[in-house]
């Protein structure tokens, strides 16, 4: 939108760049959601009796949760999105892919959220149903991404460290690629059981691939080992706008916090991951610098598996942020621990860019 307003003032050519519009689309959406977070978290407090239901086996020093608000998740997607309509680049189809999955995958998880402060209880949706619209979702987004991403890389599947090594799967890449999706949803929902935990953690995610969107889409690409993909770059824009939503909700979602982000913003904002991350033709590197959102995920798996076959448990509690918790850890040390490592993680990931 602002790229009209540009060309009808005649503004001067550096406010239309990327880097430009990645800058202003970050600061509108943190106004936005600090600006309006205080009011939603009243408007929830209003429409929710007894907040998000509190687990009963859970750590004990969350009953004092009980009665926060959840769904805080619409703070980041309508600050993010309206971001994404001012700032972006409304011609490019990736932009739009996005919106849409951040729309769709955000009402499902408001559904699941609903019900469960409806009913007061932390089983709403069933699973089968659940996934059944997250990956018709991913496989529209992952069809359409395609479709256009140059033809030369459309079915690409790059591997990370080493130089000019990528395999083309050809048509099994769109199942692998809605698989992404799908589990970065559910992993990044997994991990936001601690207040700032999610947040934090999708801060880092999202401004390495914001770096990396940047270099695909721009002239800079020829100096890296990165897939020349013109209409990613856009997805700085998209990257900075979440950054900015989820600095503005960690306002609110610092411990102890006002409002949880729910299955609303977890599912939306990890779907979102997924979908950038194949934009941009860095699917493994989604899996090292999200590594601790693929270690949550794993360890529910682990916790399930071998309990059901064992009646057993491997941790004392699972994800296994609760773990730490059940072994002494304060919350905040869990979180900043977590944030520290989602930090390494990203450096990590970086070195990809470098090494050949």
């Amino acid at each position: 939108m602002l790229q009209y307003l540009f060309d009808l003032i005649s503004a001067p050519d550096y406010l239309d760049t990327v880097s430009s519009r990645a800058f202003m689309a970050f600061f509108i959406a943190l106004i936005l959601s600090l600006a309006f977070g205080g009011r939603l978290i009243a408007f929830l407090h209003h429409h929710q009796n007894h907040g998000q239901p509190i687990r009963e086996n859970g750590p004990k020093t969350h009953l004092a949760k009980k009665g926060t608000p959840t769904m805080g998740g619409l703070l980041i997607l309508g600050s993010s999105i309206l971001a994404m309509l001012c700032c972006a680049n409304l011609a490019n189809p990736f932009v739009w892919i996005c919106i849409l999955v951040l729309l769709v995958y955000g009402f499902v998880g408001f559904a699941d959220d609903y019900v469960k402060v409806t009913k007061e209880t932390s089983n709403a949706m069933s699973a089968k149903m659940k996934l059944f619209l997250q990956f018709t979702t991913a496989l529209a987004a992952v069809l359409v991404t395609s479709y256009f991403t140059p033809e030369k890389t459309r079915f690409t599947l790059t591997i990370p460290y080493f130089k000019e090594l990528a395999v083309n799967l050809w048509y099994f890449y769109v199942p692998l690629a809605m698989v992404v999706i799908v589990g970065a949803s559910n992993a990044v929902n997994l991990s936001d059981g601690l207040d700032g935990l999610a947040g934090g953690l999708l801060i880092a995610a999202f401004a390495f691939f914001m770096v990396i969107a940047y270099i695909c889409g721009g002239d800079m690409v020829r100096y890296f080992y990165l897939m020349p993909i013109a209409k990613a770059g856009e997805m700085a824009v998209v990257c900075a706008a979440v950054i900015g939503g989820c600095v503005g909700f960690l306002w609110f979602n610092a411990p102890p916090a006002k409002v949880f982000m729910g299955d609303t913003g977890s599912l939306s904002l990890g779907a979102l991951l997924g979908t950038v991350a194949i934009m941009v033709k860095q699917e493994i590197l989604l899996a090292i610098v999200g590594g601790v959102f693929v270690i949550e995920a794993v360890s529910v798996m682990i916790q399930v598996f071998w309990y059901r076959r064992t009646g057993r448990r491997v941790f004392r509690m699972a994800p296994i942020h609760h773990h730490f918790e059940q072994l002494g850890w304060a919350e905040t040390t869990v979180v900043l621990r977590f944030w520290i490592a989602a930090l390494i993680l990203a450096v990590v990931g970086l070195l990809a860019l470098i090494l050949k």
